[in-house]
């Protein structure tokens, strides 16, 4: 049973709603958060990665970084580009990129459900991005990025939801990307009350996105009950900001991988040792992979078919066979040395939206030795691993569109 809550949002009048919102603070670089500053000085960058405010590199100052965060929110507070409704309401937020549209509903869940295991993860956090969005939160006494929730499909929710697009849309704009965001307003008892109904056959939730917010804001009201409440009683930090998408409208992208060097092999030589568990053809025109257990290959201005054979991976399917995993049990990691992708600093991610040009371009301009495109798992299949109490890879999902933050902060001070 799926127990979403109503809240009061702090978010951008009308008028501001396109400036202030941001794309997620993990997405970018401190550079481009600071270009995209510079260009919209409105942005909510400078709120959930307030680092790109200061001029140059602050380093390891935490606290100078939270300060300014937190100094940035009660300024656009105290000149009403941003303000709290009086009401605990619901948020319908819809995106639509191109031809794909997903319909979702910006609300509070408990963080006892995401302890207990009623919300899933499929994803390891890293200690040091985990207390470092806890430090945000806690510091300026707001949850400013939404975690992205996925569900099984209700009918009975598809169905209410869009009785309820009828109305007229809070914000309706189209960013920057070409990527249109509608918001409506649920604030109505009934409505509430019907919303929260429907979503009772809900039985899990998963995290899609947003796997160090989320375990941030449970460490934070962990934290803050123990000394605040005596361990007892709640409060607005018993609950994390997350915007629930039902699983059937969302859409993974692929999500490629870049190396730095060849590990000291020549090109021939890598060749040959990876052709020991792939079919290996060149001038692959496509460019990306058709299907599962193929990969494309970017090597000295050529791109490659590798299409993994039954050596590569076991029959028997779960998490061994996701082609992230066969692409680092294979060749990253024996190959190529990278040992470990979370940390290996030879390694790059490359989110699926910048498509086979973005590769060619870490390639020819950055100084890397060869790309891989991979084909996406399903969301079923994230949600499978999931139920099963196991992790995908580092890296293996790239969702698109991303939420925006700014949209909505849950205030817990």
């Amino acid at each position: 049973m799926a127990n979403v809550v109503p809240f009061r949002a702090l978010r951008p009048r009308r008028e501001f709603a396109r400036a202030v919102a941001a794309l997620p603070y993990d997405v970018m670089s401190v550079g481009e958060a600071r270009q995209q500053i510079k260009k919209n000085p409105l942005s909510f960058l400078r709120v959930e990665k307030a680092e790109a405010d200061f001029p140059g590199d602050v380093g390891d100052h935490e606290q100078v970084v939270t300060q300014k965060a937190k100094d940035n929110l009660e300024r656009m507070m105290e000149e009403v580009i941003l303000r709290q409704d009086d009401l605990a309401s619901f948020y319908l937020y819809r995106q639509q990129m191109g031809g794909h549209v997903q319909m979702g509903i910006a609300a509070c869940v408990s963080v006892d459900e995401y302890t207990t295991g009623r919300i899933r993860t499929h994803e390891l956090t890293l200690d040091a991005k985990e207390r470092g969005r806890m430090l945000h939160i806690n510091g300026i006494g707001a949850q400013t990025g939404p975690v992205f929730l996925t569900y099984r499909g209700q009918e009975r929710i598809d169905r209410l939801l869009s009785q309820m697009t009828s109305r007229e849309p809070e914000y309706d704009f189209t960013a920057e990307d070409g990527v249109r965001h509608t918001v409506w307003i649920i604030g109505e008892v009934a409505d509430i009350r019907s919303i929260q109904e429907a979503f009772l056959p809900v039985g899990t939730l998963y995290i899609a996105d947003g796997h160090h917010r989320a375990a941030a804001a449970v460490r934070v009201a962990g934290m803050r009950k123990e000394r605040q409440f005596g361990g007892k009683g709640a409060g607005e930090c018993d609950f994390m900001l997350a915007v629930l998408f039902p699983a059937n409208q969302l859409r993974i992208m692929d999500y490629n991988r870049a190396v730095r060097d060849l590990n000291g092999l020549s090109a021939d030589v890598f060749l040959e040792r990876i052709g020991d568990k792939f079919l290996v053809l060149k001038n692959f025109r496509e460019k990306m992979p058709r299907q599962a257990h193929e990969f494309g290959m970017y090597l000295q201005g050529n791109w490659y078919l590798l299409s993994a054979t039954e050596k590569a991976f076991s029959q028997e399917g779960g998490v061994a066979a996701l082609d992230v995993a066969i692409l680092q049990e294979n060749i990253l990691g024996p190959v190529l040395g990278i040992e470990n992708p979370r940390t290996d600093k030879r390694i790059a991610f490359i989110g699926g939206s910048r498509g086979a040009a973005g590769l060619e371009g870490i390639v020819e301009n950055d100084g890397f030795a060869v790309a891989f495109s991979l084909f996406p798992p399903t969301v079923e299949k994230m949600m499978e691993v999931a139920d099963a109490g196991m992790t995908m890879p580092p890296k293996s999902t790239w969702f698109e569109p991303k939420l925006r933050s700014g949209l909505f902060v849950h205030l817990i001070d």
